[in-house]
C-alpha cells in the first residue's frame, strides 16, 4: 500500500445524457413507486421490485475501460492513514465471500449473488478514520459520485468487489472492483470504484442532486427525493 495524492480524481462530472434526463424524469414522476412498506424480516423481496435471473445493465452511457493494471483505489479524507492500492495490493488485503441479494432503483431485484472481495469493515480498519467522520463519499472512474452514511458503508455484508460468482467482473458490471452495498438500491454500490472519501459532511452524489432519495432504502421505498 502507498500514501493516496491529495487528488487522486481528476475526472469531471459524467455527461448529461438521454439516459440521465429520463430517470430524473422518473424521478419527477415517481416511476415505480406503490406507497407500499414491507418489512424485510416477512418478505424477501422489497415493495414495487421484481425478480430477474440475469443481471441488467445500466449506466450513464460512458463505460471507462480501465485495466487491473492501470487501477488505482485511493482511501482518504478525515482519516489517520490514506493509502492507494494497486490491484495488486488490493488483493492481497484479506479477503471474503458474501450471498446477497440485489435491488435496483429500477426495479429489479436478484436474489443470492456471491462477492469477493475486502470487507469495507477492513477498509475502515485501516484508513482509521476521525471520530466526526460521519459519510463516505464514492468517485468512480466515469466521473460519477454517491454517498453514504458511514453506519451503511460499514453494513456487514458490504464490499469493495472484484468477483461476483467466482469471476472477476466484467467491465459493465463494474470491474475492475465495484462496491457492493446490498441493503441499498444498486445506484450508492458505485462501479469502476476510484475514491473512497471519509467526509464529516453530506456531499450528494450524481443522482442524488437529480432527484433520487439521499438515502435508498428498498424496503421504505426511498426511490426519489420528497424534496
Amino acid at each position: 500500500m502507498t500514501a493516496a495524492s491529495d487528488d487522486p480524481s481528476s475526472a469531471d462530472a459524467p455527461p448529461e445524457s438521454k439516459l440521465t434526463a429520463t430517470k430524473q424524469r422518473w424521478a419527477r414522476e415517481g416511476r415505480f413507486l406503490t406507497g407500499r412498506h414491507a418489512r424485510p424480516e416477512a418478505e424477501r423481496l422489497p415493495p414495487g421490485q421484481h425478480l430477474v435471473r440475469d443481471w441488467p445493465v445500466l449506466d450513464l452511457g460512458m463505460t471507462p475501460e480501465i485495466g487491473a493494471d492501470r487501477w488505482r483505489l485511493a482511501l482518504l479524507g478525515a482519516v489517520e492513514n490514506p493509502v492507494q492500492w494497486t490491484f495488486e495490493s488490493f488483493k492481497a488485503e484479506p479477503q471474503i465471500s458474501t450471498l446477497s441479494d440485489i435491488h435496483c432503483v429500477t426495479s429489479w431485484s436478484r436474489y443470492d449473488n456471491r462477492f469477493e472481495g475486502v470487507s469495507t469493515r477492513h477498509i475502515i480498519e485501516v484508513v482509521k478514520p476521525r471520530d466526526d467522520v460521519r459519510f463516505v463519499v464514492l468517485t468512480s472512474y466515469d466521473g460519477y459520485t454517491t454517498n453514504l452514511p458511514i453506519e451503511d458503508f460499514a453494513a456487514d455484508d458490504a464490499l469493495v468487489a472484484h468477483s461476483w460468482e467466482g469471476r472477476p467482473l466484467t467491465t459493465e458490471h463494474g470491474g475492475p472492483v465495484r462496491l457492493v452495498v446490498p441493503h441499498l438500491y444498486f445506484w450508492k454500490s458505485a462501479k469502476w470504484l476510484k475514491r473512497i472519501e471519509f467526509a464529516t459532511t453530506d456531499r450528494p452524489g450524481f443522482w442524488e442532486q437529480r432527484g433520487y432519495h439521499n438515502h435508498g432504502d428498498p424496503w421504505q421505498e426511498q426511490r426519489y427525493s420528497s424534496d
